[in-house]
């Protein structure tokens, strides 16, 4: 890959380690889940503290929807503040967390699948920092950013997963950010803090049904799943997140759910961890 001769002096300073990070599936929510101390962000909090503290992190955000597949390659990654109509405490938030590019080269090569670009312009979208303060408020652990090719299906994002996988064996926490339902053209005002349409109530369901008993092509194949699934999932790219969660589970690991709560009728915040 060409585009990564400029990193060629880089070696990793990630050894392989004896434990296997988890893999998390996180749903994200408002931006205001990052600047509140609620139910989710909470949970967030005490998930870091019980797994080990990772080396990095690698977020595959839902707001970083590309032609093509990148790795932000940058020592400080800036803070995006990607969305409008907010406080501006929240525009104000700063998550400094540096970056990592010998990681980045080293991740772009595991990936044989696709030409991973290392990227310069991005950075932290509220995809990944509104969690990521949450469960690493000093800042002080490398945070990564893979985008999410907007011309492939959920197949293809599931099988790229297992090209990642020899980072949980480096202690690189990878976490997919976005929601399993999420249609926010649906949303209501009304049941904000907390319900859900039984649309969206029955996709959950069945959505969990799925992971527990690791039905893992029948969410990939999601389309085939009724019009519930297409209410649920009217745009891809806050669902296919946990097919990068997914596509990282071995055969013998367990799974287990947390936040698992309907909010605005159309969307829920339920997360996975895996490992």
């Amino acid at each position: 890959m060409s585009n990564l001769s400029q990193f060629n002096n880089f070696t990793s300073a990630l050894p392989l380690q004896d434990t296997l990070m988890p893999v998390l599936f996180i749903g994200h929510g408002s931006p205001m889940n990052g600047i509140e101390d609620n139910e989710f962000s909470s949970k967030w909090a005490g998930v870091a503290k019980d797994i080990p503290q990772p080396k990095a992190v690698l977020v595959v955000s839902a707001h970083w929807f590309t032609h093509g597949t990148h790795i932000t390659a940058m020592d400080f990654p800036k803070t995006i503040h990607d969305f409008g109509g907010f406080p501006e405490a929240l525009f104000d938030v700063q998550y400094p967390a540096p970056g990592d590019p010998a990681l980045a080269l080293e991740t772009a090569e595991l990936v044989y699948s696709a030409t991973v670009e290392l990227d310069q312009d991005w950075g932290l979208d509220h995809g990944a920092w509104t969690v990521v303060r949450h469960m690493y408020p000093e800042a002080n652990i490398p945070v990564l950013q893979l985008s999410i090719d907007y011309t492939k299906d959920a197949n293809y994002h599931y099988n790229l997963a297992k090209e990642l996988y020899q980072l949980r064996k480096k202690g690189v926490l990878i976490l997919g950010s976005g929601n399993m339902v999420h249609n926010l053209r649906m949303m209501s005002w009304e049941m904000i803090n907390g319900g859900g349409y039984d649309w969206a109530l029955e996709m959950n369901d069945k959505f969990k049904s799925l992971i527990l008993n690791k039905e893992h092509q029948q969410l990939s194949n999601y389309k085939n799943l009724g019009a519930a699934a297409m209410l649920a999932i009217p745009t891809p790219e806050h669902y296919l997140p946990l097919m990068y969660a997914l596509g990282l589970q071995n055969v013998k690991e367990d799974v287990s759910l947390f936040n698992d709560k309907a909010v605005g009728g159309s969307l829920t915040m339920t997360s996975v961890r895996i490992g």
